[in-house]
Formats: C-alpha cells, sequence, structure tokens
C-alpha cells in the first residue's frame, strides 16, 4: 500500500506554550468569545496571531492575513519558533473522557481528495465549506508557515500502535493545561527511524484509509494550493516541494477517550415560536424551552432531515443557523439572547467509515472530535514554502 505519511521537521513555540496553543479556529461561533481568547493571550508569542477564526467578519480577512504573514515572519526572525530535528510529535491529551493520543505527522496532498464521489486514501468526513476553504486558500498563498488544527483518523481496533508508543521511552516535548478548559496536554518527540516504522502502522486496507475528523477546509486549501503551483515546479522539485505536505494529527477513531459529539443547530434572528412550530409539525420532538429534540435518526440522516427543515424555513422566512459544539455551549448560546437550539444526534464509530466510501460525505457539521472543550488547538507547525 502506498505510504501518504511523511516525516516532518515539526515548529514548536521556544516557550509560552499556555499562551501558544489556542482553540481550533472553528472552536467559536461568536466574536466575543475570540476577543476572550485574545485578552488571555496578551501581547505574548501565540498561534492566535497565525490562524483565521471563522467567526470573525469575513470582510477583513485581507488585512488580518496579511497580519498574520507579518507574525510568522517576525516569529522566524525573532527566533520565537524552534524547528525540531525531523521526526513525529507523540500526543497525550487529557480531557473529560480520559486520554486521547495521536501521531502529528505530514499527509501527502497527493493521496488527499475533497472531490464528490472521487476514491482517495485521504478523504474529508464532511464536504469543506467553500467560503471558509476560500479563507484557508488566501492564506496559504501567502504564508511560509501552518499552525493547523487538522485531524486525520485512521483505524485500530486493538489500539496497537498507540499502546506501543505509551510505553516507549520518548524524549518530552510540552506538558501544560490547555486554555479555556482544554484540558492537559503532553507531547514526546519520535525520532525519524520509530516515526517512519509507525507511519507504515497507521495505514489500513480499505477505502479511504483516513478520514479527516477536524479542520477539512484547511486540508482542502492545502490541497488546491498545491494544485496551482505544482505546474510550476520540475519533476523532482514536485517529489519534496513543502507544499505537496500538510500537517495533522492522526488519531485512532477507536481510541477510548475519541467521541463523536453531535453539532447542534442554533437559527437566531427569527421568530422563536413560529420557527418551532414548524419544526414540530414535520418532526415529531421533545421541547425544553428554546430546546427542541427531535425524534431523528443518529448521524447524517437526522442532521440532514434537519438541515433540510431549516433550509426551508429560512427561506421563507429569514432567520440565521449556526452550529455549536457541546449542549452546555448550545444553553450558553442561547442565554445570550433569542433563538431556537435544535439538538442532533452523534454518528457511531461503526458506521463513520462506511459513510464515506465511494468519495461521499456525512452532511455538514454532523459531528465534532469530542465536546468544544476537547478540540483540537493550534500548537505544532511547519514551514510550507522555501522562502
Amino acid at each position: 500500500m502506498k505510504n501518504c505519511i511523511r516525516v516532518p521537521r515539526v515548529l514548536l513555540p521556544r516557550e509560552g506554550f499556555e499562551t501558544w496553543a489556542v482553540p481550533a479556529c472553528d472552536r467559536f461561533a461568536d466574536e466575543t468569545d475570540w476577543e476572550r481568547v485574545a485578552k488571555a493571550v496578551g501581547d505574548a508569542p501565540s498561534s492566535l496571531r497565525m490562524i483565521l477564526p471563522y467567526a470573525l467578519p469575513r470582510e477583513d480577512d485581507d488585512a488580518r492575513i496579511q497580519a498574520i504573514r507579518e507574525s510568522m515572519y517576525n516569529a522566524l526572525e525573532e527566533s520565537k519558533l524552534e524547528k525540531l530535528v525531523r521526526g513525529c510529535v507523540f500526543t497525550e491529551r487529557t480531557a473529560e473522557n480520559g486520554v486521547r493520543c495521536g501521531v502529528v505527522a505530514a499527509v501527502d496532498l497527493e493521496a488527499f481528495s475533497a472531490e464528490r464521489g472521487e476514491s482517495a486514501l485521504v478523504r474529508p468526513s464532511e464536504e469543506p465549506d467553500p467560503e471558509k476553504v476560500r479563507a484557508q486558500l488566501a492564506l496559504r498563498r501567502v504564508a511560509p508557515l501552518e499552525f493547523p488544527h487538522a485531524v486525520l483518523f485512521f483505524r485500530d481496533r486493538k489500539d496497537r500502535t498507540m499502546s506501543y508508543l505509551r510505553e516507549v521511552e520518548l524524549e518530552e516535548l510540552y506538558d501544560f493545561d490547555l486554555m479555556e478548559g482544554g484540558g492537559h496536554l503532553r507531547g514526546s518527540y519520535i525520532p525519524e527511524e520509530l516515526a517512519e516504522e509507525i507511519a507504515y502502522e497507521l495505514h489500513s486496507r480499505g477505502e479511504p484509509c483516513f478520514a479527516v475528523a477536524a479542520g477539512g477546509e484547511e486540508l482542502a486549501a492545502a490541497k488546491l494550493y498545491w494544485e496551482e503551483i505544482k505546474p510550476t515546479l520540475t519533476a523532482p522539485e514536485r517529489l519534496n516541494h513543502p507544499a505537496r505536505f500538510a500537517l495533522a494529527e492522526f488519531v485512532n477513531l477507536y481510541d477510548g477517550a475519541v467521541t463523536l459529539h453531535p453539532v447542534h443547530r442554533v437559527l437566531t434572528e427569527a421568530d422563536t415560536e413560529t420557527a418551532c412550530d414548524f419544526i414540530m409539525r414535520n418532526v415529531r420532538c421533545k421541547r425544553d424551552g428554546s430546546l427542541l429534540y427531535p425524534a431523528l435518526p443518529a448521524g447524517g440522516e437526522g442532521a440532514a432531515r434537519i438541515d433540510e427543515l431549516l433550509a426551508k424555513y429560512t427561506h421563507a422566512n429569514g432567520g440565521k443557523v449556526s452550529y455549536v459544539c457541546g449542549k452546555a455551549e448550545l444553553k450558553r448560546l442561547l442565554e445570550r439572547g433569542e433563538g431556537l437550539g435544535i439538538v442532533t444526534k452523534p454518528v457511531e464509530k461503526g458506521d463513520f467509515f462506511d459513510a464515506l466510501k465511494g468519495g461521499k460525505f456525512l452532511p455538514p457539521h454532523t459531528f465534532s472530535l469530542g465536546s468544544g472543550s476537547e478540540s483540537r488547538y493550534h500548537l505544532e507547525g511547519r514551514e510550507t514554502s522555501y522562502d
């Protein structure tokens, strides 16, 4: 089987991991949450200045992207980043469901496809959002570095690879508490020779071999950028050009600490009672104040039905639909003002890869890797150009 994992040279901050690592760019649906993160970071070096949070106004992207580019070059010029010897990072994330393990490595974008109906070794689980991809692509074109939150699932029902890494003596890289209630994160260095062995162990038979659990837009944008510059390169240059690869954390779907949380829907800027009546006339629901619990199947089928009804309602009556990970986050958002929350059910692990066969997708916002606070943080980085 073709190996689509590459052993990278990872970039890490030289100090201040607590303020460097910030929640995933798609974590919060409200600008005020990012204002709180910015206040916590203050003037300290941070990956916050190197990402595009999706909740921020898109009309500000051009200026924000230029600021990100400058921040990246400043971090390099002022030696705020350390480039590790070639190798991978073994991560141990302690959160509410236990310790989730992962391996940070690079994926070959030649093995990735986000095209509907196209089989590939690496596939998105949900169809990437075009607007978010455009924003990430604009950043990719000018940024010399990447600090992604991408997570790729692999299948190892016996959890042999991660169990082995837990027993090996590895050099510690970091060990700290994440901000915003993200739990604790420990990272260890996997030397190149061992990392190459692990890369082969992560591969499994079946299509797809790896499925995107988070950061699909980042990977889709990276692939588009690679396709843009590939024609400008010679055949030898194409083999190892840094833009051909993207950094991601590889996580076992069957890790005991991995939970596939549903992504709930929130309808705002609409009459709550009218919207509630419309949903309940089409689907049997239990109501609890401004929350609806539809009696629908778990996973993609239920999410697709709710999205269909919300699309019909907003088309006729207006309103804005947003997406929230975690029921506590959903309730907190609704407490801020008028709105209708619709609770969805999680996709089952055993159905996950089967739902993607033949180049299919789960509906957008079907699941989240853990609750909102368990999403991957922006931490490890990598050079994406020779500039």
